[in-house]
């Protein structure tokens, strides 16, 4: 048996007056899901647990079968293991995203026009980077490139303290979201007196493109130990992610990590790159399980993109599942798969929230006739419902 878990980031959200009460979910065009659906089980899952934030760090997490109120210690330190930034036991990651800022305020006076500055490549951030290196890195902080506006700094000795994730206070006045840590508050000053008048982004407004003119710290996190995949469940696993924490959670797990070229994250990301090498894993690597991993329903969400996040969850019915699904039934192995979001991100909102989420389990050995429509109203009818997420990867596993 080989196993198989499709996950589309932010999937799931909230009825729409614009899509006649419907949601995203609901509104796309997804007839492969709605196949598996018909011939397996759809239901409902939890993957936040009560009292954590609904991030992709504590949902994913969840999804591979790992408790997140035993083992979490924090999103950055997850991508920290991507990146290959080193930590000691009593540093703590950070992660800093490349924003754009106001540019007519005093700095406390600024809001932030663009959590991931215009959707910045990788090559571009890279060279942004370098300059905040030269210019910033020291004993205590040093800082480590990532993919497109996601990037890390190690603060060795440093301290865990609250501080807010850019993409839920877009439009907001950062003076009451700033970090109350002199040491941080000063670096982050700084990355926009470094990055505002770079070469780089003033090309950049030549091209009509969102200057990315500030770091913003969030998501500290302290070094993880994780249980390995392997021997928690048995099986091989492998992952395949554009996104640093996704690579991060395989890595810490000690699952293969497969690079697909040209995955970014983004809506216009190598799904087909994704499908075969997840194809690859299974039937040509001997891999048991593969995880794959797609961002860019979360991304359309966080933007408030509502076309664009329909579009991506269709991308990912008919360029993904439909493609694994197609070369699974073609090799003759039996295969079972878990689809789902990791938590909703509702357009409304454009934020995470932590309600349960719509799944589907699929048997090819247990295939039973029925029609369904794959969506959050349909998977809450069923009355199947799993309270704790970690468990469903027991479940996929037959364990």
């Amino acid at each position: 048996m080989k196993y198989i878990v499709i996950l589309g980031d932010g999937m799931s959200g909230l009825p729409l007056e614009e899509l006649d009460g419907k949601t995203t979910l609901e509104a796309a065009h997804t007839p492969v899901m709605d196949e598996l659906a018909g011939k397996g089980e759809m239901g409902m899952v939890q993957n936040t647990p009560p009292g954590m934030i609904p991030g992709s760090d504590i949902a994913n997490l969840s999804v591979m079968g790992y408790d997140p109120k035993n083992c979490y210690t924090g999103r950055s330190s997850i991508e920290a293991l991507s990146i290959g930034a080193l930590m000691r036991e009593d540093d703590v990651a950070l992660r800093c995203n490349l924003v754009t800022l106001t540019r007519d305020e005093p700095y406390a006076e600024k809001t932030i026009a663009d959590y991931s500055a215009g959707g910045i490549s990788t090559e571009e951030a890279g060279i942004l980077m370098q300059a905040v290196q030269q210019a910033l890195d020291s004993e205590e902080f040093r800082f480590y490139t990532g993919t497109g506006y996601r990037h890390i700094c190690i603060w060795r000795h440093g301290r865990l303290l609250p501080l807010q994730p850019p993409h839920d206070h877009v439009g907001q006045r950062i003076g009451d979201l700033l970090p109350k840590d002199a040491a941080l508050l000063q670096l982050m000053r700084r990355s926009y007196e470094i990055l505002d008048g770079h070469p780089l982004n003033l090309r950049r407004e030549l091209e009509g493109k969102p200057r990315a003119n500030a770091l913003w710290f969030w998501g500290a996190g302290t070094k993880p130990h994780f249980e390995s995949f392997y021997a928690k469940t048995g099986k091989h696993g492998a992952m395949v992610s554009a996104v640093d924490l996704l690579k991060g959670l395989g890595i810490g797990t000690g699952m293969k990590v497969i690079p697909v070229p040209g995955a970014d994250g983004t809506l216009e990301t190598n799904y087909e790159g994704k499908a075969q090498a997840a194809v690859d894993a299974l039937l040509k690597d001997g891999m048991d399980l593969v995880y794959v991993h797609l961002e860019a329903p979360d991304e359309m969400s966080h933007q408030g993109k509502m076309r664009e996040k329909i579009q991506a969850i269709e991308n990912l019915d008919r360029r993904i599942v439909a493609p694994i699904k197609k070369a699974m039934e073609a090799s003759a192995e039996a295969f079972r798969m878990l689809i789902l979001p990791d938590h909703p991100n509702p357009i409304c909102c454009r934020r995470h929230t932590a309600d349960p989420v719509p799944y589907i389990l699929y048997d090819s050995t247990m295939e039973r006739r029925g029609l369904a429509r794959y969506s959050e109203k349909e998977a809450s009818e069923t009355g199947n419902f799993e309270p704790e997420g970690y468990r469903m990867m027991a479940r996929l596993l037959e364990r």
